[in-house]
């Protein structure tokens, strides 16, 4: 499972603030997985764990694959806690819901600013350079493996009204994976390049193919 111990880690963080982190949790939480994951079988599948008060949930799906044919719509939205992992997107949901995730997904706008997707965060590609927002936004593990593979990334805030001066626009996340934008309606953008989709995506299949089979 491609970076599972960051991504337990930060569950772990997220229940300590939100006062849910109970004695021996991560050890419930491995045992439900084992239970859950069938060894004989080689997946392709989006791991869910969920907690709260009473339970701790742990579900499989179906990774769809995005295609390059892939558009963001903009909706005006701001996750609530945005630093922190939680449930707290019925909203965000409501959307995807009616949308095909393999050729689409929202873009959450707050104050004018585009901030990340309805499941990713997004990187901006002007120049030969990366952008990424500068707050209000979760940055998830996806996002920091790519901090310490490339050179820079710089935040600064991303007004919606200047996006046409970016050249890609990039969702990274553990569901999309690496997804290059090629359109938003809205604003009448198109994407101009694959330059960086192309070096992004080939740093994350060198990492699968590196990564441990879970045991």
């Amino acid at each position: 499972i491609i970076f599972f111990n960051k991504h337990i880690e930060n569950l772990i963080k997220s229940l300590k603030i939100y006062k849910l982190n109970k004695v021996n949790i991560k050890k419930d939480i491995l045992k439900l997985i084992k239970l859950n994951i069938d060894k004989s079988i080689s997946y392709n599948h989006l791991l869910r764990v969920a907690v709260n008060k009473k339970m701790i949930s742990v579900s499989l799906r179906d990774r769809k694959t995005p295609k390059l044919k892939f558009k963001l719509k903009l909706i005006n939205h701001k996750r609530i806690d945005p630093k922190l992992k939680n449930l707290k997107y019925k909203l965000i949901l409501k959307h995807l819901s009616k949308m095909d995730n393999t050729t689409s997904d929202v873009g959450l706008c707050f104050q004018k600013n585009l901030l990340e997707s309805g499941t990713s965060n997004i990187f901006f590609i002007k120049n030969n350079k990366i952008y990424s927002p500068s707050k209000n936004i979760y940055k998830g593990v996806t996002y920091n493996f790519f901090k310490k593979k490339l050179s820079k990334i710089t935040n600064k805030e991303i007004i919606v009204n200047s996006l046409n001066d970016y050249d890609e626009i990039l969702l990274i996340g553990s569901g999309k994976a690496v997804t290059s934008v090629e359109t938003i309606k809205e604003i009448n953008w198109k994407r101009k390049d694959l330059k960086y989709y192309k070096i992004l995506s080939s740093f994350y299949k060198k990492e699968i193919l590196k990564c441990p089979a879970y045991r």
